[in-house]
């Protein structure tokens, strides 16, 4: 049986806040609250400390960045507190800082909004975000590898699909059976991919993933 998260939604279209909320209750989690703007997410999430935040990047007062800033100060006054960021659109800016100085101790999630529409899915993220990991939309890893030059043009094009089911923190055997190949040939593609990134070798190998997810992200 899954963990029953008590999360905080911030939300400014009322049908989709409404939806998650339903979704969320459907899988055993608790809504504490479902707001609509930057301000009362802070005041709930203060008042809730939640395991868990969801929240839309833009949202009122100023529509552009208040779910996003609000998020990363709420993580800077509750350091355990997990955020999934919501988006319409790949916003390669919004990606780095939410996902900037990420160290793998805390659950941080960027996903685009169609995601919520493939119902398991999401419910799996929500998951996975709560219990620490790093989970980003596999179209906007897409998007930003295909932009990305030195260090990832010396990834093979299957180290860039392993990289990027990589960045949806998909374990080597579902990496492996999403690609139709054998675990010892995803650990293979893997160990390549930390080579060529130049990562910390002596760092625990779920903090190395995470980096070079990172990795794939930054400008």
């Amino acid at each position: 049986m899954r963990q029953s998260l008590r999360i905080v939604i911030a939300e400014d279209a009322v049908l989709l806040r409404e939806g998650l909320v339903h979704l969320l209750e459907r899988f055993g989690h608790r809504t504490l609250a479902a707001v609509g703007d930057g301000p009362a997410l802070l005041a709930a999430a203060r008042e809730h400390r939640p395991d868990l935040v969801i929240t839309d990047v833009r949202m009122p007062p100023g529509q552009t960045d208040e779910g996003l800033r609000t998020a990363r100060l709420l993580q800077g006054e509750q350091p355990r507190l997990a955020v999934l960021v919501l988006s319409q659109y790949v916003e390669q800016t919004f990606a780095d800082e939410l996902l900037d100085d990420r160290r793998g101790t805390v659950g941080t999630g960027y996903l685009l909004k169609e995601r919520i529409g493939d119902v398991e899915e999401f419910a799996d993220a929500v998951v996975r975000v709560a219990a620490g990991t790093t989970v980003v939309d596999p179209d906007v890893v897409r998007q930003l590898l295909a932009r990305r030059r030195d260090p990832l043009d010396r990834l093979t094009p299957r180290e860039r699909e392993v990289l990027a089911l990589m960045a949806e923190a998909r374990s080597n055997a579902a990496i492996a059976r999403r690609l139709v190949v054998t675990d010892a040939a995803v650990a293979k593609h893997i160990a390549s991919i930390l080579q060529k990134l130049d990562l910390p070798p002596t760092a625990p190998d779920d903090h190395r993933r995470v980096l070079a997810v990172l990795a794939c992200l930054r400008v």
